[in-house]
């Protein structure tokens, strides 16, 4: 458990703090930014697992999002620590989910869930899942 926050739900998590560059004119994290944290965590836990990003990619596998889905529930300022969650399931024979969410650490107030849809790519540009991540979702990790 992280400061209150039950992370046994998640496969992985990772605990971040907002920089002051991130935020915009209102003083909050600009949405953009949010899907560079999903995806900065998204990498590590890959990583974390033994799947990697950048080796796939030299090897001409593309892992590519297809479809975003983030429901913004409350707002993050400068200086603000938080945890992302992330939980990993395959969708369909060639699509996989990260479920994720972010916490406020200070109160644990959830301030976002993001559903990201993704595939590989292989060197065709078809889709085609590698083995390794195909085992990966098997596993339920």
């Amino acid at each position: 458990m992280a400061d209150g926050i039950d992370i046994g739900i998640y496969a992985f998590t990772a605990e971040m703090s907002v920089r002051d560059y991130e935020c915009d004119m209102q003083g909050i994290v600009n949405n953009s930014v949010y899907q560079n944290y999903l995806e900065h965590v998204r990498h590590e836990y890959l990583k974390h697992v033994g799947i990697d990003f950048s080796e796939y990619a030299r090897q001409g596998v593309n892992l590519v999002v297809v479809r975003a889905e983030l429901d913004y529930k409350f707002p993050l300022t400068s200086g603000d620590a938080f945890v992302v969650g992330l939980t990993m399931r395959r969708e369909s024979s060639l699509k996989f989910a990260f479920y994720q969410d972010i916490y406020r650490l200070a109160d644990h107030k959830i301030v976002l869930k993001a559903k990201i849809i993704g595939t590989a790519l292989n060197q065709r540009g078809r889709p085609e899942i590698p083995e390794a991540l195909a085992a990966l979702l098997a596993s339920g990790q």
